[in-house]
């Protein structure tokens, strides 16, 4: 199986990358336009595999894509290709425009090309998955959960210009036929995640004894989906969900973001109690612009239709991932020196 990923030296993207490549055994080949958050070291421990090939390129490059198609002939298109930092979108939204809408177009249009050129069997079998957000939905009140059907409501320019991909998606699919299925997700956590994001953001600053910023309260809900779980997730979807449809991926997880701070906090604290109480670090911040307060998957239809459940609750998640950043300085030390040092964003 000849599988396209775009945006696959990101954090999602390298995940599932590193699942397609070693434990489901499809020929991969990887393309990112390697921003700040594409990170090559993220494919490291599959960049000798016969079946995985990488290549440096930009999706709004429409003759490098056309080159892609030609060449490599996916039988998958798995597109993870996006700015996604809201804090970023705040301060500036223009590289969000250029690529998660104008990238997204520029996509769609040369896999129509590609595939209205296929045998007919080759377009029966063939698919595109386009990966979103739950962000799109906006925010949530106290109880109800976001489910396929939930209106659009972005409230940051990230939110706003996935839920436009999400609509040119839909379009591409209606319009022309092109077989597509779209995913959206709540928030991961896990290995190999940029550091600007809340949970690996908190474990560098606490190993490194530096404050540990929490939002307004810190009473905003976030639903904590595992990357590893979410990979084997977008497998199914791509492989046997069905075009025109759309599937919510969450992990049943929900937690307030001061709790998330305080768990990690405990942990650490177990792991490295020379510098215990972390909590100490703790410090509230003003909040970030439009935040919303609670967003929540239902991810029922995916459960029951294609038999996918998170394996990884947040407990067993986040242990996992202070560990792997405790054994991993070789990943992130870089990131943190030359790259991103903890700074606050989006004012």
């Amino acid at each position: 199986m000849r599988i396209l990923i775009t945006g696959g030296a990101g954090f999602i993207g390298s995940a599932l990358v590193r699942y397609l490549v070693g434990q489901v055994g499809a020929d991969v080949l990887t393309i990112d336009k390697l921003t700040y958050a594409g990170n090559l070291a993220s494919l490291r421990a599959i960049e000798n595999a016969p079946n995985h090939r990488f290549l440096q390129a930009d999706i709004c490059d429409r003759a490098a894509l056309s080159e892609v198609f030609g060449t490599f002939r996916p039988e998958i298109v798995m597109h993870l290709a996006a700015e996604s930092h809201v804090d970023r979108s705040i301060s500036g939204s223009a590289e969000f425009i250029q690529t998660n809408i104008i990238g997204s177009f520029t996509l769609l249009e040369e896999t129509r090309q590609y595939w209205n050129e296929l045998e007919a069997a080759e377009k029966q079998a063939f698919r595109f998955l386009h990966v979103s957000t739950d962000e799109v939905y906006g925010s949530l009140g106290s109880t109800d959960l976001f489910i396929e059907s939930s209106p659009y409501d972005p409230s940051s320019p990230y939110s706003a210009s996935k839920a436009a991909s999400d609509h040119l998606a839909t379009a591409w699919h209606r319009t022309y036929g092109l077989p597509i299925v779209i995913s959206n997700c709540s928030n991961n956590y896990g290995p190999y995640h940029f550091p600007e994001k809340l949970i690996p953001l908190v474990i560098l600053n606490a190993l490194e004894g530096k404050p540990l910023p929490v939002y307004g309260s810190g009473a905003n809900i976030r639903d904590w989906l595992y990357v590893e779980d979410h990979a084997e997730a977008l497998y199914l979807v791509a492989t046997r969900g069905r075009p025109g449809e759309k599937y919510n991926i969450g992990g049943r997880n929900e937690r307030r973001n001061v709790d998330v701070v305080h768990r990690i906090c405990s942990l650490m604290d177990e792991a490295r109690p020379g510098a215990a109480p972390h909590s100490r670090l703790i410090r509230f911040v003003p909040d970030r612009p439009g935040h919303d307060a609670r967003y929540a998957i239902d991810a029922t239809k995916l459960e029951t239709e294609l038999g996918w459940c998170a394996r990884e609750n947040f407990d067993t998640g986040i242990a996992k991932t202070i560990s792997w950043y405790l054994e991993n300085e070789w990943w992130w030390r870089p990131l943190r020196d030359g790259i991103y040092g903890g700074e606050r964003l989006g004012l």
